[in-house]
């Protein structure tokens, strides 16, 4: 199951998206938000991100404005390894390398095309582990630092 998260900067591509995951037949839950009327990130990014915590969720894809906010946000639930991505490489990358759990877009940085070619790179390319296993690792362990 995958979470799904914006705010009113990233809510036309969280529906794109929506429209995507359908047609590769990937279930999803829609954490919001429900239109473009202003809103806080925050309060979805959280509730997106506690979704994988708990173990509701075993990945998410989070859209705002820039990508940085709910980046920021994802990044401090623990267990979260969030990449904000705006190429189809860094996506692969952030998968096959850093075993990212949440793929995360900025509506107003990166073209819908491209985003479309990294929403389903990530969902197909899997961890590598070997040398990278001991680097994700360390990035909880490191945390409380």
């Amino acid at each position: 199951m995958i979470a799904l998260a914006s705010d009113h900067a990233g809510y036309q591509y969280k529906e794109k998206i929506k429209q995507l995951l359908d047609s590769l037949h990937e279930s999803y839950r829609d954490f919001g938000t429900a239109s473009s009327e202003p809103t806080d990130y925050p309060d979805y990014a959280h509730a997106a991100a506690e979704a994988i915590v708990k173990g509701e969720c075993d990945r998410a894809i989070m859209v705002c404005g820039s990508g940085i906010g709910m980046d920021i946000v994802a990044n401090k639930s623990k267990g979260i390894r969030a990449a904000l991505c705006t190429s189809v490489d860094m996506a692969r990358l952030s998968r096959s390398h850093n075993d990212a759990n949440v793929l995360v877009l900025g509506e107003r940085i990166t073209d819908w095309p491209t985003v479309e070619q990294m929403v389903k790179t990530w969902l197909q390319t899997r961890f590598e582990g070997g040398r990278h296993e001991r680097r994700v690792r360390k990035i909880h362990s490191l945390t409380n630092l």
